[in-house]
């Protein structure tokens, strides 16, 4: 009862302010759960529904907003949306039970519900390298003292029940001390012997689903990098040559191109005494934070701001002929991103929508075949339709030489990694132990594993279905 906050995994911290409404024991009450399996493993998912189904039967309302395959079947109505993302979506696409969106030919949801679309498992598991990084003696938190080797060159996955020690493992202990290692990082790594085999890699990056900006001026296009070669296109239009505008002109950050009513912003802010600031948009410019005169240069009618307001799919029709910029925006289509817009504020895109844009510009870097890309719950927030998008993008990544380490639950992607890591057997002082490493078929023969028990189904569901088909 005297654990600190902050040494509480993420899926232990969902739980215990889960509890804290839970067990008011009110009646009559809407309770509204945003993603409550977050963190979760499937182990720990009965629980929860368990707990959201006695919340119901005492006379309450549960609306869930959820992409879990257990916690939908659970569900005794379900609204999907959709059918696609962004401007794509915005549709009530399926309503009834579960059967009834199964039946739905239109969800999406109840495609991959039903069976009649499923990420597949892969032909055949990579080797890897032949190197890897090993940990001795790892016993920050609840590890007990382990061992740990990470194969390179392939699709690592760390698994477990929530609270067992996965991010104490792989962010306290393993990335803080390559971090040092290879990037002069400063945090002090948790408590461990040693790690060898640094050496085999050159770079680590943490992906997570922090935002990618926190200001409305940062946004999807000058993250990637796809904004400069833009501004560097339109200062060679020859109207933009006769007047003498260099790249900078097209710059809502810089003086000389942007509305300076609103200094590039789009919008002002009202500093309202006792209430929250209000946002408008700015009078002058109408919210498209360049002044007349950069405005006046166009490229086949189109304006640098009608630029940044278009989709990554119609500014990839627009920008075919033009390599820097086609390759940038190619790869944020290809992380099933093709709907947001590219002058859209950090400010207003999810994590799920902010991860995918940092793989995105990961994978338009060139390859040092060297890099050690982590991942913690990656498919937080996302869709079936999402995983399959993020898990080709991952998939892309390895096979461009690298190596890819998740920390995740979510069984599609366990089952598509190359090598997993499973530790246990149980939360806090129950886990810390390493359970069981190898294949995901080597996996699920492990008894005392329940990642290796939820496995099992995965993959036998998986091949009943093939020998249906």
């Amino acid at each position: 009862m005297s654990r600190t906050a902050r040494t509480l995994s993420g899926g232990e911290a969902q739980r215990v302010r889960l509890a804290t409404q839970i067990g008011s024991g009110l009646t009559g009450v809407l309770y509204v759960c945003d993603e409550p399996t977050v963190g979760l493993h499937p182990h720990d998912d009965h629980r929860l529904i368990g707990t959201l189904t006695r919340l119901r039967d005492m006379g309450n309302t549960v609306i869930v907003v959820e992409h879990d395959d257990a916690m939908m079947r659970a569900a005794d109505h379900i609204v999907d949306l959709g059918p696609g993302a962004g401007e794509h979506g915005g549709k009530i696409v399926a309503t009834g039970n579960v059967a009834e969106v199964m039946a739905n030919e239109a969800s999406l949801t109840g495609a991959y519900l039903s069976g009649r679309k499923r990420i597949p498992v892969p032909e055949e598991r990579r080797p890897g390298n032949g190197k890897s990084i090993a940990v001795t003696g790892a016993r920050e938190n609840n590890l007990q003292g382990i061992d740990v080797e990470f194969p390179l060159g392939l699709l690592g996955c760390v698994t477990g029940v929530s609270g067992s020690g996965k991010s104490t493992l792989v962010y306290d202990i393993l990335y803080k001390r390559l971090a040092q290692a290879v990037a002069q990082g400063r945090d002090r790594p948790g408590d461990h012997d040693e790690i060898t085999g640094i050496e085999h890699i050159d770079k680590v990056v943490n992906i997570d689903q922090s935002p990618i900006g926190r200001t409305p001026r940062s946004n999807p296009a000058t993250y990637t990098g796809a904004f400069t070669p833009i501004r560097e296109l339109f200062a060679t239009l020859p109207e933009a040559r006769i007047r003498g505008y260099k790249p900078g002109r097209f710059s809502f950050n810089v003086k000389g191109g942007r509305c300076e009513a609103c200094q590039g912003e789009g919008y002002i802010q009202i500093e309202m005494q006792f209430l929250p600031d209000v946002t408008v948009p700015c009078e002058i410019c109408q919210g498209r934070r360049y002044n007349r005169e950069a405005l006046e240069v166009t490229l086949r009618d189109q304006s640098i701001a009608d630029v940044l307001a278009m989709t990554v799919e119609t500014a990839l029709d627009f920008f075919w002929n033009y390599s820097r910029i086609r390759s940038k925006l190619e790869t944020l289509r290809d992380v099933g991103l093709g709907y947001i817009r590219l002058g859209q504020p950090a400010t207003t895109l999810s994590g799920g929508e902010a991860q995918r844009v940092k793989l995105s510009t990961e994978l338009s870097r060139r390859a040092t075949g060297r890099t050690l890309y982590l991942l913690d719950e990656p498919t937080t927030g996302l869709s079936f339709e999402d995983c399959a998008a993020l898990l080709r993008v991952l998939h892309r990544l390895v096979d461009h030489g690298n190596s890819v380490l998740l920390i995740e639950h979510n069984l599609d992607l366990i089952k598509n990694a190359d090598w997993i890591i499973d530790l246990g057997p149980g939360a806090g002082n129950r886990g810390g132990n390493l359970l069981a490493f190898g294949t995901p078929e080597t996996l699920a023969q492990v008894e005392e594993s329940h990642t290796g028990r939820y496995l099992r189904n995965a993959l036998g569901v998986e091949a009943q279905v093939g020998v249906a088909d």
